[in-house]
């Protein structure tokens, strides 16, 4: 595995530095990187999505394991190395590179990378940099669009470093400050499972924020296959969160105010809903 004074001579070889616009804090701590591929349960024969790979730090695990990885690089300067450090793999078809954002826009997967994975089953293995963090994951643990359209992208988890403020949110209990429409739109179709906090050190450059890894895997029956009206019902509600609900669908969904689910009074403010009654609401 690549040691830090390894990674800066690699960058330096090609006068590269991280850069902070796009959030690259290279995860450096050998347990943690271990810990994150033994989480994904990942192994012979598996396709796995990597966004962010930087210097090929996980990577290096992931092709070790005897993965297929599909690697999505929005940096110009670190696709480069990537495409020469992983020559050899990419001949026999054990890596792939998508030079590129893995969005392509705010709601929806890059179809390059779409097609990279040629719909077969696959896991998100990553240290994400931040910025693409919270519109990816949400894609594709809802389903992610492409083109406009919904399309079946067959994830079967996501095992990923992200920023902690994110991770609860993913996490977030109905009734808490972080509760709000990303918990609910993940909440709805996967579990989420913190898997260790990450301090500012096990990453190079440190960040100013604490990190942590998280698993988020799709549940066996998931609560709506409409998760577009869930999404709509959310972000109305909790563009007012301070509000009462009846305050805000008097004005947006006067309809639906009329027949609210059994358990759902119009008193309620939207951080007071569970999962279950939003996704009931947004049936209606």
């Amino acid at each position: 595995m690549q040691s830090l004074a390894s990674i800066k001579e690699l960058l330096e070889s090609r006068g590269l530095r991280p850069s902070k616009a796009l959030g690259q804090n290279f995860l450096i701590e050998p347990a943690h990187v271990m810990r994150l591929v033994d989480a994904a349960g990942v192994g012979r024969g598996d396709v796995v999505l990597e966004v962010g790979p930087g210097t090929g730090v996980l990577t290096d695990v992931l092709l070790g394991r005897g993965c297929r990885v599909i690697a999505c690089e929005l940096d110009r300067g670190l696709a480069d190395l990537l495409r020469e450090r992983f020559a050899d793999q990419a001949r026999n078809g054990a890596f792939t590179l998508i030079e590129g954002d893995c969005l392509a826009s705010k709601h929806e997967v890059n179809p390059l990378v779409i097609d990279a994975l040629g719909g077969q089953p696959f896991r998100l293995v990553a240290n994400l940099p931040y910025g693409a963090a919270s519109p990816l994951m949400i894609a594709l643990a809802t389903g992610a669009p492409v083109a406009g359209a919904r399309v079946s992208v067959h994830c079967l988890g996501q095992f990923v470093t992200i920023q902690r403020e994110v991770g609860e949110r993913l996490r977030a209990a109905v009734g808490t400050k972080d509760y709000g429409e990303m918990g609910v739109l993940v909440q709805a179709m996967c579990g989420v499972k913190r898997i260790a906090v990450l301090p500012p050190g096990c990453f190079w450059p440190p960040p100013k924020v604490t990190s942590e890894m998280v698993a988020v895997t799709p549940l066996a029956k998931p609560l709506t296959d409409d998760v577009g009206s869930l999404s709509r019902l959310c972000r109305t509600l909790f563009t007012h969160r301070r509000k009462q609900i009846g305050t805000t669908l008097a004005r947006e969904s006067p309809g639906l105010l009329k027949r609210l689910p059994v358990g759902v009074d119009r008193t309620m403010r939207p951080e007071q809903l569970t999962v279950q009654q939003l996704v009931a609401m947004a049936r209606l």
